[in-house]
């Protein structure tokens, strides 16, 4: 009887760690999904920015991320460096990615 209770609690205990293993691999995917959407989107309105793409830094930014499932937090151009920052839910988390870009200094 005793071996019995012990294998339940062994049992409930891997999976509890396998359910947080879960969990922090979906974060960690969802973390880099984020970060190469805010990267793209810093890259587009960088080119808008430049003049090598038509429309408004910004709402190229917006579209990059609206396209890649993830919200555009904040945007912001100074003369043909872009900045900006994306965010994605996690569960009842939200994670964060802040990306520039323009030419070299």
């Amino acid at each position: 009887m005793a071996g019995g209770t012990a294998a339940i609690g062994i049992l409930a205990v891997a999976a509890t760690l396998a359910a947080g293993c879960a969990a922090v691999g979906a974060a960690a995917i969802r973390s880099a999904q984020v970060s190469a959407a805010a990267d793209g989107a810093a890259l587009a309105a960088a080119d808008v920015a430049m003049g090598a793409a038509p429309g408004a830094p910004c709402e190229q930014a917006e579209r990059v991320t609206a396209h890649a499932g993830v919200d555009l937090v904040a945007c912001d151009i100074d003369g043909v460096v872009a900045t900006v920052e994306a965010a994605a839910p996690v569960g009842v988390f939200r994670v964060h990615a802040r990306a520039r870009a323009g030419p070299p200094p």
